[in-house]
């Protein structure tokens, strides 16, 4: 069940509403006299959301500028690859960037922002985009992901357990779910995560 929601896009730099909001290639958004500054500051050009890197500063002209923080059913989105997930707010159906745990969602850059600037879905669980959530399988060994690496902070399935992630601190999805949750306030545990 999705909530309909009124949610006015905010810079999370300053943590005011868009001023000149500027669109990085990763597609975060940020004021972009924030970001001017932030990279100035940092000595870098790096996403302060993603922390994706560019080795030269990134331009930001009038196509990477845009009036809101949210992408506009009028705006057109590059057509989904094979294998792309599509975000699950987009009327557009942009691609996905990650899905989240507990909403049982997919979302672009632009519908993932509220995750990282509201505190309660800060919590959430994200993890690399899946196409079922409900039963997501491992990238690279096509079996179901089934545990939670900690020293990482991302779901792997029992074989990943046993090779890549070897000596991490290694928990069920279900116990790390229901840990997610009972620190965001929710205390049923997830229904639809095995593990």
């Amino acid at each position: 069940l999705k909530e309909t929601c009124i949610w006015i896009p905010l810079c999370c730099i300053c943590l005011e509403e868009f001023a000149r909001p500027a669109s990085l290639p990763c597609g975060h958004r940020f004021c972009l006299s924030c970001i001017g500054e932030y990279w100035r500051i940092h000595g870098a050009c790096r996403c302060p959301l993603c922390k994706a890197f560019f080795p030269t500063r990134p331009p930001l002209n009038a196509a990477q500028t845009h009036g809101a923080g949210v992408p506009t059913e009028e705006e057109e989105a590059p057509p989904l690859k094979a294998g792309e997930v599509p975000c699950d707010l987009c009327p557009a159906k942009r691609r996905a960037v990650k899905s989240c745990l507990a909403c049982l969602a997919s979302y672009c850059a632009a519908h993932l922002e509220p995750h990282y600037q509201r505190e309660d879905l800060g919590r959430h669980l994200l993890i690399n985009v899946v196409k079922n959530l409900e039963d997501p399988a491992c990238g690279l060994h096509g079996k179901q992901l089934q545990k939670f690496c900690r020293s990482d902070r991302t779901c792997i399935c029992a074989m990943c357990a046993q090779t890549e992630h070897r000596g991490h601190h290694i928990v069920s999805i279900h116990r790390e779910a229901t840990k997610m949750k009972v620190k965001s306030g929710e205390t049923s545990p997830p229904s639809t995560l095995k593990g």
